[in-house]
């Protein structure tokens, strides 16, 4: 038996930023020339073609203990938690904002179940059958256009049919996809484990403009006698070939491995949670830099690519400009526009970025606007200029982990049986909420529409975890190094649920389309809900609505990562992200995690629901 943890404390990296944040926090407005930013250029190389393919091969006996955490920059955060699943959150309520709460309704919708853990830890064939991971949580990535559903997954991927929700190609590894070797090729007895490269933290996007789909993967090397993690660490970038993401995918590649900031201390380094974005002109990707070996924070890294030389796709490299010395960055999405929206094109072509601001790990009350102008010099030379503002919003803070409604458990069960009572330790898990960094933006109708996970307080019942969500009117002033980027709070709230009970909604997202009609969506949990599915409608105007289930669960979470025998602290992992995006006909398209009522193997039973809302 052996386990791989995969994980990261952020408490570190933020109390560093809040020392540095102190004195310039007083001003709202703060230019990133101001504090001396660093760009230089680097090669992405194209590496081979790839086509999703694969499927699932057998059954695992019930023995399967390889197991993985995937990383994340939050899950070692001294957030509130609970000691039990009966109780009420224990945790200071002062200043905690107060939301009214979302009333549950019914709701029109189509659905259908995505990738689930089964299909992680079974896809592959040949060379790369038995080769997958058990992998919690799983990573949502989704990219919707020209008729299908691009999902990845973790350590997965496949093609869905928009029309029907029918599987058109996968689930495929992605070491598979990527031309890497497998994961992991399991000892047999005459020969040990073998390690490959670690992938994780996978996203998608649809570019409307161009009709291509992209997909971005973080990797680090693995010592293949040891798993141990090792340079060198990449992001891999594939692009589809044509409007069909069932053909023909280009794969670039960019070291990252000494991708940091020295005001942190040096690298080797790799990118955890690739973010990405797109303006007409540019593709552009932010990762917090954090070093191999003790996995300590090295700064917030921001890449920005011609986005037509990537589509191309023909010559040997492309260059991407990386920005890096951001002391205030930490996490800073980039926008992507829906189909059908318009672009920002003033100042050479602009590109917005949404970072927040709680360096404490408690409680802030504004976010970062961001501001890279002059876009369109990325296909000639790149002349670009950074700046951001400080903006006064709401109050939100880190959330407290979520219980989950009773239910049956067989993992839980199968441990209480091989491990007496003073080994165990174990009880139904709680759910981890994650902590309140930006989950996703969207540039529609000029303004920007963002949310994140938050600690809230309801009219009923103990604090708990809703959403904060927040819509921004941005502009930008001046040009070149005098470039400034400005921002107002056009409309803000929370989505929460009200009952004396602890009901949680996790992990939100925020999908809008060309017309400024958006759909947050998000996993629903609490003492009466299995982990499900859900969404809420949003506008400029009305605000959010109520919450409907789309994909209601069906038992609760069974994971390993909770359970004390795979190193785990009582807290299932989730999340760490979802996703929702619009189509080319103004419907929202949804992804998050959920438990179906599907096969599983034993060592985990998540599943991802997608979802099609007409706002």
């Amino acid at each position: 038996m052996f386990f791989r943890t995969k994980k990261r404390s952020t408490i570190a990296v933020l109390l560093v930023i809040a020392s540095m944040a102190t004195v310039a926090l007083l001003a709202f407005a703060v230019s990133v020339a101001a504090q001396s930013p660093q760009s230089s250029t680097s090669k992405i190389r194209f590496v081979r073609t790839s086509i999703i393919k694969g499927g699932e091969t057998g059954d695992l006996p019930a023995s399967d203990f390889d197991v993985t955490q995937g990383r994340s920059v939050d899950s070692n955060f001294p957030k509130p938690q609970l000691s039990g699943t009966v109780h009420p959150a224990r945790v200071p309520a002062a200043h905690v904002p107060t939301a009214a709460g979302n009333e549950i309704v019914s709701g029109s919708f189509f659905s259908f179940l995505g990738l689930t853990h089964r299909d992680q830890r079974l896809s592959g064939t040949g060379i790369y059958t038995n080769t997958q991971f058990n992998i919690e949580p799983p990573d949502q990535g989704l990219a919707v256009g020209n008729g299908f559903v691009v999902e990845p997954v973790n350590d997965v991927l496949a093609v869905f049919s928009a029309a029907d929700g029918s599987l058109l190609s996968g689930p495929e590894p992605v070491n598979e996809f990527f031309g890497l070797p497998p994961a992991i090729v399991r000892a047999t007895p005459t020969t040990p484990n073998v390690f490959g490269p670690d992938l994780s933290d996978p996203r998608a996007y649809f570019d409307s403009s161009s009709g291509h789909f992209f997909i971005t993967e973080t990797e680090i090397g693995r010592d293949p006698n040891t798993g141990a993690l090792v340079s060198p660490a990449q992001l891999f970038i594939a692009v589809s070939q044509t409007n069909d993401p069932t053909g023909s995918w280009n794969v670039f590649k960019l070291d990252i491995t000494n991708d940091g900031d020295s005001v942190f201390g040096s690298c080797p380094c790799f990118g955890d949670q690739p973010l990405i974005g797109a303006d007409q002109n540019g593709f552009y990707i932010n990762t917090n830099a954090f070093t191999i070996s003790t996995q300590s924070f090295r700064g917030t890294q921001l890449y920005a690519i011609s986005k037509s030389a990537l589509i191309i796709g023909t010559p040997p490299s492309v260059a991407a400009v990386r920005f890096h010395n951001l002391i205030f960055g930490f996490s800073i999405q980039p926008a992507a526009v829906p189909p059908g929206g318009t672009f920002e094109t003033g100042n050479g072509g602009t590109e917005y970025f949404v970072s927040s601001l709680d360096f404490t790990g408690t409680l802030a009350d504004q976010l970062a606007v961001w501001a890279l102008t002059n876009t369109s010099s990325l296909d000639t030379t790149p002349d670009l200029h950074l700046s951001f503002q400080f903006v006064t919003t709401e109050v939100y803070g880190m959330p407290p982990s979520a219980q989950q409604k009773p239910g049956p458990t067989p993992q839980l069960d199968v441990l209480a049986t091989l491990f007496p009572p003073g080994q165990n330790r174990n009880h139904l898990e709680l759910i981890d909420s994650g902590d309140d960094r930006i989950r996703q933006v969207t540039f529609a109708n000029g303004k920007l529409w963002t949310g994140l996970n938050t600690v809230v307080k309801t009219l009923q019942g103990p604090v708990r975890t809703g959403a904060a969500w927040f819509i921004l009117s941005p502009s930008v002033n001046g040009s070149g190094d005098n470039t400034q980027v400005d921002a107002t709070v056009a409309k803000q709230g929370y989505v929460s649920i009200n009952s004396p009970n602890q009901n949680n909604v996790i992990y939100p997202s925020i999908g809008v389309n060309s017309s400024g009609k958006g759909v947050m969506a998000f996993s629903l949990v609490g003492q009466d809900f299995f982990p499900s599915a859900g969404y809420a409608a949003l506008d400029e105007v009305n605000g959010a609505g109520p919450i409907v289930i789309s994909g209601p669960g069906e038992a609760p979470e069974d994971g390993f990562s909770g359970y004390v025998q795979f190193g785990g602290f009582r807290v299932a992992r989730w999340g760490d992200y979802s996703a929702a995006v619009a189509d080319e006909d103004g419907n929202i398209w949804m992804g998050n995690e959920m438990i179906p009522n599907a096969p599983r193997v034993i060592r985990a039973n998540w599943g991802t629901f997608i979802t099609k809302v007409t706002p």
